[in-house]
Order: C-alpha cells, then structure tokens, then sequence
C-alpha cells in the first residue's frame, strides 16, 4: 500500500500484512520530517488481502561463502576478534545485587575503567537527567541519581562504544544503531514499568542490546551485499527474512550465542533472541517486551531507515502487553524525547 505524509507530502511504500490488524489504525511519525502519518489499517487481513504477497526474489549464492553453521564455525573461530561487553559492567550489576554493597563499592568498580568513567560523566550531565555540569564525579553521581539510575548510565557508556559504529552491510550510518538501541532500552523499560516493574531494568538492557548481532554480522553482509540487495529488491521483504535465507540464521538468533559468551543473564538472551518473535518464547514477558519497543522505535524512524516500516509486529502482542493504539503513540513520542536528550551534545 502508498501513504503519504500529509506534512512533507513525501510518498512511502510498505507492505499492510506486516502492520498489526486494528480497526482505529495506527499512527507513526514520517521519516523524512517527523510529522505524524496516520495509517487505516484493515480490520479483516484474510486470504484476499494477502493473496497478491510474494516470496520474494531468490537472492543469488555464491558458492564460496559459507552460510548456517558453517558460517557461524567461522564466526565464533574468530570469537577473539568481536567487541566485548566491558567487564566493569559485569562487576556493577553483582554489587548492586548484593544488600550489603554501598554508593562507595560501586563507584569503586565503574573508577577503574577511566574511558568508562569519562563516558558515565559525560551521560550523568546530559539533559536527561536535568544535572547538566552538575555531576562532577561516579560517586556523586550514585549519590545523586541513585543506585538503579547509575546502573542505566553505565549500562549506556559501556554501550555507546560498541554501537556506535558504521555497519556498511546494514547501511547504517555511525550513530544509527546507537539512536534506535536508545530508543527499543527506552520503550522497553517505560513498558516493563507499566506491565511488570521489576523487570525495568533488564528490559532497558535488553532493549540496548537487542541488536548487537548486526555489529557481529556487518563483514558478512557486506561481503554478500549483491545478495541482499537482490533479495530487498521489490521492497517487501525485510532484512531479516534476507538474513535467514543468505546466511541461514539472522542476527537476533546468533546475538543469542554471542550473550550466552558474554555471561548476560539467561532472562536478556532469551529476550534478544526471540525479539522479532515472542510468539517462539513461550509467553516470555521480557521478549514480548522488547518486541513492541523494537516495533514502535522502527516506526519512529529512529536509526532504522525505510526497513524499519517492512517490521512484523505479533499479532498478539498488544494483548500480551495490554497496549493500545493511543499507547503506542504516547511511549513514542517519550523514546524520541529520550533519544535527543539523552544524545544531546554526543
């Protein structure tokens, strides 16, 4: 189907069987000027709505390139060679943990990275958190802000390194993936506030996470790149359903192994692996709580480009969640207040 932005008047192609059905429709912000677009949705997706889908162009292989585990034998042979989550952020989360652990000891883990340190200041005064050049030290800060919001800073800067880079395979610019990670930690924590507020703080890092897969499979991609763009060529299929065809798994799938190495915590794994499908995680809260962050930051536009409007939402998950249309719109706009506050100055 065609909409067009009724702000900039900027015409976009999406595929409707990939919008969740609602009666009342749903509203998204225009990628181009941010003007909201409001979308009619059929209420009836039956066989005659989607009779004219294809499955897409068969992308060509090479022969030479390795894919399913094969390819993944490859990956993790050079396990050496990937981004690491920084220890220092391990070490955090057990002090907190412990009842008996103060302001001092955490501050006393996050003093002994210093590039850490430097970025954990540097977020500590961003807009956000309405302490700009107020905060002069990390243990001001966890006197200030308190233990759990120091968490989310240090989850961030130990973050923003690793996402904050060019992934030419994914046609992401450096800062892209970085914005949509903010915007899925940020939707998934007000949500997990809403449904279950004890897993804010797994959901806000999950949701950072969720995409760390790409960073991993971007040399890949890129090398299979002819591949890709033939696959994406009609503009209905998504990056993903290209992964798994390509490459035999997709990026959400293999971030899940590369956790399980990182020491996450099985509840965040789970999470990011069935991300783009809580429907596989067995009624799992959390994944169904990134999803919809993820979803909702794809329609925002934030870092994602147009393969953001190609998402599939579970058709289930705003029961699950117990969300409706004029929540989504307000979890939204608050991600994107977030993202350019948070990344103010950046």
């Amino acid at each position: 189907m065609k909409i067009l932005c009724p702000h900039c008047h900027k015409q976009y192609i999406i595929d409707e069987n990939r919008l969740p059905a609602d009666k009342t429709g749903i509203k998204m912000p225009c990628p181009s000027c941010k003007g909201l677009i409001e979308i009619a949705l059929a209420s009836d997706k039956g066989p005659g709505n989607s009779s004219d889908q294809t499955a897409g162009p068969k992308a060509p292989q090479d022969p030479k390139l390795k894919t399913g585990q094969e390819l993944k034998k490859r990956i993790f042979s050079s396990l050496d060679d990937l981004p690491l989550m920084p220890q220092v952020a391990q070490k955090a989360r057990k002090v907190v943990s412990d009842p008996k652990s103060s302001f001092s000891d955490l501050a006393m883990v996050i003093d002994t990275d210093q590039g850490i340190v430097t970025r954990v200041l540097k977020m500590a005064n961003s807009p956000y958190y309405g302490m700009s050049g107020k905060i002069s030290s990390v243990q001001h800060a966890s006197v200030i802000l308190g233990t759990k919001t120091l968490m989310e800073i240090l989850t961030l800067a130990c973050s923003s390194e690793i996402l904050g880079s060019t992934l030419s395979g994914y046609d992401l610019d450096a800062g892209d993936l970085w914005k949509h990670s903010l915007a899925t930690a940020s939707g998934s924590q007000i949500i997990a506030k809403r449904l279950k507020p004890a897993l804010a703080y797994d959901a806000f890092s999950a949701g950072l996470i969720h995409d760390v897969g790409k960073i991993i499979l971007d040399p890949y991609v890129l090398e299979r790149k002819e591949a890709f763009n033939t696959f994406a060529k009609d503009g209905t299929q998504s990056f993903l359903e290209a992964e798994k065809q390509i490459l035999g798994f997709d990026h959400a799938e293999l971030a899940s192994e590369v956790c399980e190495r990182w020491n996450i915590p099985s509840n965040i794994a789970k999470a990011i692996k069935y991300h783009h499908d809580p429907t596989l995680s067995n009624n799992d809260d959390l994944s169904y709580i990134v999803h919809m962050a993820d979803a909702i930051a794809m329609m925002s536009g934030i870092g994602s480009g147009l393969d953001g409007m190609l998402y599939t939402m579970a058709e289930n998950a705003m029961d699950v969640l117990r969300l409706n249309q004029e929540d989504l719109s307000i979890i939204m706009v608050e991600m994107v207040q977030y993202v350019e506050k948070t990344t103010q100055g950046s």
